[in-house]
């Protein structure tokens, strides 16, 4: 049975294109689970509403999930509470956007 540990691994591959961040290091995703048939959801978030590649991010992460083995189906979910804030970024996210590392909160993944 997949876990959730690996679906936050395999989002760790999906970058944001914009930022050359992951998702998950953008603290972009904020929730996933998976049922015992394999049937993935996944509940993130964008920078902001009017975000240019909504669509391109959310068909990477579905791709990136549904090619783990034991995945039946996959679901991204899109949600506004609470809205992103770069408070989100993970430890390596911040080092890459020049933050001191430590410095804001980290969102907590796995």
């Amino acid at each position: 049975m997949i876990t959730d540990k690996q679906i936050w691994r395999a989002l760790e591959s999906v970058m944001d294109p914009e930022i050359d961040l992951s998702v998950v290091d953008l603290g972009l995703v904020y929730d996933v689970s998976v049922t015992a048939e394999g049937d993935v959801s996944v509940a993130m978030t964008l920078t902001t509403k009017g975000c240019p590649m909504s669509q391109a991010l959310t068909k990477s992460v579905e791709k990136a999930v549904s090619e783990l083995p034991g995945v039946t189906s996959i679901r991204v979910d899109l949600v506004w509470d609470p809205p992103w804030n770069p408070r989100m970024l993970s430890l390596e996210g911040q080092k890459k956007m020049g933050k001191e590392p430590g410095a804001v909160k980290v969102w907590e993944k796995y």
